[in-house]
């Protein structure tokens, strides 16, 4: 009887130990790829401006004061410079509109900042000598969640990041982050897309989805060591020692 409780104890620990290996193959991003020369074309990938987002629109020309009028700024206080007014961002309404000064309501919406700032350039030509326009998104940000490191919202100076680099900025998938079924939750033209990527595929570097857009979701779903760890519960590190601790006893009663 002590032989067969010893048995079923040593079998238990066995599968415990079974149940928390995670396969190599399924830890390591962009198999596949080693001793292969790729000369694949980087995408020149651009953010389309969407509804919500804040542009932040300077407009510039040889003549400084002849294209302050063309500048969004809070209202100065009193004998103050207009150099010292702090200057405004623009919202896109829900129709996808901005209300741009001299130049009244304009369509912004699926466009890129690249092609807006030629646009505008191209129009305030005719008021201005020489103009130059600078635009930016001011709220791109991304939020990552669930099995990484640092979970949380990042926001984005260049209006350019990859996935690979939204996970870097979070700390890089924890040990129980499931590599092959990352989704990205993203809205775009009223629509809600949910999109898996599997990270550990070479392929994701030519997925129209390896750059994110403003306000993507990504989130990275526990893996089955960390749901099983979950269903055992958090005491399982005490219920091993207790069982190492029995095994040790039952096998001096043995001898």
């Amino acid at each position: 009887m002590k032989n067969t409780l010893y048995n079923q104890l040593l079998i238990f620990c066995i599968a415990t130990l079974f149940v928390a290996c995670v396969s190599p193959k399924k830890m390591v991003y962009f198999q596949d790829i080693e001793g292969v020369e790729t000369n694949e074309t980087v995408v020149n990938y651009e953010p389309k401006i969407q509804v919500g987002d804040l542009l932040s629109i300077n407009v510039s020309a040889i003549d400084g004061e002849a294209a302050m009028p063309f500048n969004l700024y809070e209202t100065p206080m009193i004998g103050s410079a207009v150099s010292n007014a702090k200057p405004l961002t623009y919202l896109v309404n829900s129709d996808g509109e901005i209300n741009f000064p001299v130049l009244g309501t304009m369509k912004v919406a699926g466009l890129s900042t690249k092609i807006l700032a030629a646009d505008l350039t191209k129009t305030l030509a005719a008021y201005l000598k020489s103009p130059i326009v600078n635009i930016r998104l001011t709220n791109f940000k991304v939020t990552v969640l669930g099995e990484v490191k640092v979970p949380g919202s990042y926001t984005i100076s260049n209006e350019r990041i990859s996935i690979i680099e939204a996970i870097g900025l979070a700390g890089d998938l924890t040990i129980q982050g499931r590599r092959s079924t990352v989704l990205l939750i993203r809205e775009q033209e009223g629509e809600r897309k949910f999109v898996t990527i599997d990270l550990t595929n070479k392929k994701l570097f030519n997925s129209p989805y390896f750059y994110l857009a403003q306000n993507d979701v990504i989130y990275i779903e526990p893996n089955k060591t960390k749901l099983n760890s979950s269903v055992v519960g958090s005491n399982t590190g005490v219920i091993l020692s207790s069982v190492s601790i029995l095994i040790t006893l039952i096998t001096l009663l043995t001898r």
